[in-house]
């Protein structure tokens, strides 16, 4: 990385907002460290090995673990490209302020639609993985009508945490960023070195996964376990507003993000499968929900329950970001006059300095899908969150496409954080490891279950097919004098002040 000649040496924040054609209007309380505890916890390593553990381990054996270097490295690659775009463009909203600078309105509408279901969908499903932590500390049975309420108080706590302005989801955050460093390094350092009941040689035995077929084939439908977990870091450019020196910041806060991120999962993975004392159940399928098992073998029924309380922090801070993340994507389209109601959305709480309206919707619409999961067949929760991944993907992905095009046209990013002549080949890099992700992501299996096989891509059909009527039926775009396709431009001008 470079130091290019940028605004942040001779241009306050407000000041590089208003070269890009924004007011200074929020509160700029959140440091380095707070953002950097945003990013981690929505990216959530706790939550992702939890999630994915025993699916990786029958599907790939022990080695399903080098999907977390694997994929950690592709995300490293996205992170430090979306470094570079942020450092230009340090405004509200991420995904679709970006796309809409580096291609056009059109292009970002459907990025940030697509994008905004996949958040939503995924604190859906946070706050209901977290109500069955919720469940067992409290003794209660895990069943839909003991998860309904405490899925939703996990929902209206998160909001109530957020009203209260952007200091709250700092501190909330270094809270659940402490908790999750617990819950996967310590726990994790814990097993390896007290608890092990299997040798490091057996991350380089399939034990038998693959069955009379190929090793490679049983590796890739393990390749999940990282494509999941590696997303969250752009979190950190969703509240860009709220951030001191963003343009300097933030960028350095997506790169921990992804480092620790993927310090802490490998910690906790390899902690977890070298502690299984019937590593073969796993494996094989028989055992379907390992964790509860191995922890409460190593750590006792007491330390089982402090877990699971550590667990509930990370599980609330991570829909506390998830939450923050998309009220403030929300508010960004509101703010161009994007989204039907737009002038509610875009409205900013004169107290908190957060957008109040759009944190609502951010918690409103989860809700609604809580009670459709509860009515709905056992399964459900799954189906609906199989798109999220992938609609989570396909959205990063605009933004590298963009960046590329931008760069033979003849961009060169103006931020203080640049790549330099470098940034081409990590972008061309980028661009390839994306589109490989999401081929893994939305291949067919072989089950012979029409539905199983191709959810990913049914989900994501209907999104974006709504989204496309929607765009050329109701033209949002013309509706909107916000400024497109300007990163040439904005690069001269950011440069021009610099001097």
């Amino acid at each position: 990385m470079t130091q290019d000649l940028s605004t942040s040496k001779k241009l306050g924040d407000g000041e590089h907002l208003a070269v890009l054609g924004y007011e200074d209007t929020f509160s700029r309380s959140m440091s380095l460290w707070a953002n950097f505890a945003l990013g981690f916890t929505y990216l959530s390593p706790l939550v992702g090995v939890y999630s994915l553990f025993a699916l990786a381990v029958s599907t790939g054996g022990p080695p399903s673990i080098f999907w977390l270097l694997i994929v950690g490295s592709g995300q490293m690659l996205v992170a430090l490209l979306f470094g570079e775009v942020v450092s230009q463009y340090p405004i509200h909203g991420g995904i679709y302020p970006w796309t809409r600078r580096l291609w056009g309105r059109r292009y970002a509408w459907m990025a940030a639609w697509v994008y905004i279901w996949a958040m939503i969908v995924s604190i859906t499903a946070i706050a209901e993985f977290g109500s069955g932590f919720l469940a067992s500390l409290l003794g209660l049975p895990v069943t839909k009508t003991v998860t309904l309420p405490l899925t939703v108080l996990f929902l209206v706590a998160a909001l109530g945490l957020n009203f209260t302005g952007t200091k709250t989801l700092g501190r909330v955050a270094r809270i659940g960023l402490a908790a999750e460093l617990i819950g996967v390094i310590a726990v994790g350092l814990y097993l390896v070195i007290f608890q092990r009941h299997q040798d490091f040689s057996v991350f380089f035995s399939s034990m038998r996964v693959e069955g009379n077929g190929s090793y490679f084939g049983a590796f890739l439908g393990a390749a999940l376990a990282g494509l999941f977990l590696f997303y969250g870091f752009e979190a950190c450019g969703d509240v860009a507003e709220e951030v001191t020196d963003p343009a300097r910041r933030i960028p350095w806060a997506m790169i921990l993000t992804i480092v620790v991120g993927g310090v802490s999962s490998l910690f906790a993975f390899g902690g977890y499968v070298l502690a299984a004392p019937d590593l073969q159940a796993i494996v094989s399928g028989k055992d379907t929900d390992p964790i509860p098992a191995i922890l409460q073998s190593s750590l006792g029924s007491v330390g089982a329950k402090i877990f699971l309380l550590v667990a509930i922090t990370a599980f609330l801070s991570c829909v506390l970001s998830l939450q923050a993340a998309a009220s403030r994507l929300l508010f960004s389209f509101a703010r161009d006059g994007m989204i039907p109601g737009h002038k509610w959305l875009a409205k900013v709480s004169p107290r908190s300095k957060v957008p109040a309206n759009a944190l609502i919707v951010a918690c409103t619409i989860p809700v609604i899908l809580c009670l459709i999961i509860f009515a709905g067949p056992d399964g459900l929760l799954n189906q609906i969150t199989a798109f999220a991944v992938l609609g989570i993907y396909v959205p990063f992905q605009s933004v590298v496409l963009a960046s590329l095009r931008q760069r033979i046209k003849g961009w060169r990013p103006a931020g203080p954080f640049n790549l330099g002549r470098a940034g081409f080949a990590v972008n061309v890099a980028a661009l390839v490891y994306g589109i490989l992700a999401m081929l893994l992501l939305a291949w067919p299996g072989r089950s012979g279950v029409f539905l199983n096989d191709w959810i990913v891509l049914i989900g994501l059909g209907i999104v974006m097919g709504v989204g496309l009527l929607y765009l050329f039926l109701a033209r949002p775009d013309s509706n909107s004098d916000a400024p497109e396709g300007d990163a040439i431009r904005i690069a001269e001008l950011l440069r021009a002040h610099g001097k």
